[in-house]
C-alpha cells in the first residue's frame, strides 16, 4: 500500500486551490481532528492557565497523561502550513472553552468540563488568539469547526448522599452516585443537591449554576433512561427537556457564532440528549448563521452507535444535518482487524438510504475515546507486524477517503501514532513528551518516538494522506459521485464500487485479502488505471486494465 502512485497533477493541489471556504459545502473537506493541548506549544506563558480564576489555573504536567502539556492556539496557528501541506482543508478542535483546570487526580485538558460559554480556556489562549487562528486559517482557505456540548457542563452541582455534606466528593474518583429512575422520583425519592458556597457563581451564563437546571438524578450506566438523565461521570447533566434550557443553550451557541464565526460545529454526546432537543436547537443555529452571513454553516453530531438506524434517525427526525459515521468505523474493524468479509461493508453502504445524505456523513477510522486504528490493530493477540498494521491503517484510511463521506485524520495519525488505548492513552503528544507511556512507544514506519518533535513532512504515512487528499481533491467524483457496490465477498479480498457524478464515473476497488485478488467487477477497456498501490508512476498501464488489485491495496479506475 505504502508505495503508492497515481496520475496526479504536477502542481500540488492545497486548500488555498480550492473554492472559496464560505462557498464549499462539506463534502469538498478533508478534515483533520486535533486536540489543541498535545498539539504544539506556541506559548509557555499560559501553561498553568489563568492567573485570576483559581477554578481555572494549574494541572500543567507534561509528564502526565492526564495533565495539560501545553499546547495552544498559538501553536496551531504555527502549525498551519504542516496541516495546508497535507491537503486539510478543515480543522476540528476539541472543545475549547474555559474549563474548570482540575479535578481530583485528572485535568480539563480535553476541553469537556466547560464552566464559562463566552472564553476560551487560558490553558490554550485567548478569545484574541482563537480569531485570530480562525483569521489565519481562512486566509489559506481552510475551514475551523468547534466541538460543543449542550449534554452537561462542569461538575459542580454535588448530592450530599454520595459526596458528603460540603460537597468534597467526584464520581470518577470513585464516590459512585447510583442513579435514580423518574418513576423512583416520582415516588419522592431524590438526591439533595449541594453547591458548596465558593462554587456557587462559577458558570457563565450565570443561569447554568441553579441546580433546577440540571437532571440530578446520580450517575449514567450509558444504558436506557440514565443515558438520557444521567451524569456521565459526574458532569452536571442539563436538563435539555426544560424550554429554558433549550433556550439557553441555543443562546449561548448563537453568541459564539456571532462573535468567532466557525464554519461548523461538531456535537458531543448527541444521543445522551433527548431528540426534541436538537429538533429545536438545530434549525434555531442554522438560521442564526446564514444571519450572520455563513451560508456553508455546519453540524455533525457524535451519536456513539455502530446501528445505522440509530445513526440515521438523529439525520431526519432529529434534524442533524450528520452525524459521524461510527457504523464505518465498525466496519472497518470488522473486515481489516476481525478480517472478516467485505460484505460487511456492503451490508453497511446499503443502508445508506436511512440517512438524510450519506454523502455527507463524516468517515474516520479511530477518535480520541476509542483508540488509534493502529492500536486497534494491535489490540487482539498481536496478530499484525508493523508493516502489515501500516497497511490496514492505510487501506482503511483509503476507504474513508474513497468511499461516499467525508474523511477525517486523527491527529498523529498521519505520523504514526499508536497508544496504548482508548481516552487518555490516545492523546499524544506531536510536540516532544514527556509521558513515559507514550514515549515507550516505536511509531509506525519510523525510528522516532513521541519524545522527539513529530512534524515530519516526510513520513510515508503523511506522504500517503497526502497523495489521497490530492486524488480526492482532484476528482470531482470522488467527493460527489453517487455510490453503487459492484461486488463483495464473504470472504476478505475485493470490493468494488462504483462512483458517479454527472458525466464522470470511477470505479474504486479495495482488496482487505494479504494476497493479490483478480478483479471479478464488470470491468472493460473503457476504464484507464488513474491510481494503484505498490505501482511505480511509469508502470500504469496508459491504455490497458490492471486485472489485479495487490494485497491490502486499492486501485482508481476513470471512464474514458
Amino acid at each position: 500500500m505504502l508505495n503508492t502512485a497515481s496520475s496526479l497533477a504536477t502542481n500540488k493541489i492545497l486548500a488555498k486551490d480550492l473554492e472559496h471556504y464560505s462557498k464549499r459545502t462539506i463534502q469538498d473537506e478533508v478534515f483533520y481532528f486535533v486536540l489543541p493541548d498535545r498539539f504544539n506549544n506556541g506559548d509557555t506563558s499560559n501553561d498553568e492557565g489563568s492567573k485570576t480564576k483559581a477554578i481555572s489555573q494549574g494541572g500543567f504536567d507534561p509528564s502526565n497523561k492526564m495533565s495539560f502539556h501545553g499546547g495552544d492556539l498559538q501553536g496551531l496557528t504555527a502549525k498551519l502550513p504542516y496541516l495546508e501541506d497535507l491537503g486539510i482543508t478543515a480543522i476540528w478542535l476539541t472543545p475549547i472553552l474555559r474549563n474548570q483546570a482540575v479535578q481530583g487526580d485528572i485535568t480539563g485538558y480535553h476541553g469537556y468540563w466547560v464552566l464559562d460559554f463566552t472564553e476560551i480556556d487560558p490553558h490554550l489562549g485567548s478569545n484574541a488568539d482563537l480569531k485570530s487562528f480562525i483569521h489565519q486559517a481562512h486566509q489559506k482557505n481552510i475551514k475551523v469547526f468547534f466541538d460543543i456540548i449542550t449534554n452537561h457542563t462542569a461538575d459542580v452541582v454535588k448530592y450530599k448522599e454520595c459526596h458528603g455534606e460540603d460537597g468534597s466528593g467526584w464520581s470518577e474518583s470513585g464516590e459512585a452516585c447510583p442513579y435514580i429512575s423518574l418513576a423512583e422520583i416520582a415516588k419522592g425519592n431524590t438526591y439533595t443537591t449541594i453547591v458548596p458556597k465558593e462554587n456557587q457563581h462559577l458558570k457563565t451564563p450565570s443561569w447554568l449554576n441553579d441546580p433546577k437546571h440540571y437532571h440530578n438524578q446520580g450517575d449514567s450506566t450509558f444504558e436506557g433512561e440514565n443515558s438520557l438523565n444521567g451524569d456521565f461521570f459526574g458532569l452536571d447533566d442539563l436538563n435539555t427537556e426544560s424550554p429554558d434550557v433549550v433556550t439557553g443553550m441555543i443562546d449561548i451557541y448563537q453568541n459564539i457564532i456571532s462573535e468567532f464565526r466557525p464554519d461548523g460545529f461538531r456535537i458531543d454526546t448527541v444521543k445522551h440528549v433527548n431528540i426534541e432537543f436538537w429538533q429545536q436547537f438545530i434549525p434555531a443555529l442554522e438560521s442564526h448563521a446564514k444571519q450572520q452571513g455563513i451560508e456553508n454553516f455546519f453540524m455533525f453530531g457524535e451519536v456513539y452507535s455502530g446501528d445505522p438506524k440509530e445513526l440515521s434517525s438523529f439525520t431526519t427526525k432529529g434534524k442533524l444535518p450528520s452525524v459521524l459515521d461510527f457504523g464505518l468505523q465498525s466496519a472497518l474493524y470488522q473486515t481489516l482487524i476481525e478480517q472478516k468479509g467485505t460484505d460487511k461493508l456492503a451490508e453497511l453502504f446499503a443502508q445508506d438510504v436511512l440517512y438524510k445524505n450519506a454523502h455527507e456523513l463524516l468517515n474516520f477510522t479511530g477518535n480520541h475515546d476509542m483508540g488509534r486504528f493502529s492500536y486497534l490493530l494491535n489490540s487482539q493477540k498481536n496478530q499484525f507486524n508493523q508493516q502489515q498494521t501500516s497497511d490496514r491503517l492505510a487501506l482503511a484510511t483509503a476507504i474513508t477517503f474513497f468511499a461516499r463521506g467525508v474523511p477525517v485524520i486523527y491527529y498523529g495519525d498521519e505520523q504514526g501514532f499508536v497508544g496504548d488505548g482508548g481516552n487518555h492513552d490516545s492523546r499524544q503528544d506531536m510536540m516532544p513528551s514527556k509521558v513515559n507511556s507514550y514515549n515507550d512507544d516505536m511509531l509506525l514506519l519510523s525510528n522516532k518516538t513521541t519524545a522527539e518533535n513529530n512534524f515530519d513532512q516526510q513520513h510515508p504515512l503523511y506522504q500517503l494522506f497526502s497523495s489521497f487528499a490530492q486524488l480526492f481533491h482532484q476528482h470531482p467524483a470522488l467527493k460527489y459521485g453517487q455510490q453503487q457496490t459492484l461486488y463483495s465477498s464473504e470472504k476478505p479480498g475485493i470490493l468494488a464500487l462504483s462512483r458517479t457524478f454527472e458525466d464522470e464515473k470511477y470505479l474504486v476497488i479495495f482488496n482487505t485479502a494479504n494476497k493479490r485478488k483478480k478483479i471479478t467487477s464488470p470491468l472493460n477497456a473503457n476504464y484507464q488505471l488513474i491510481h494503484a498501490s505498490h505501482q511505480a508512476p511509469e508502470l500504469l498501464p496508459a491504455n490497458t486494465i490492471d486485472q489485479y488489485i495487490s494485497e491490502l491495496g486499492f486501485a482508481i479506475y476513470q471512464r474514458r
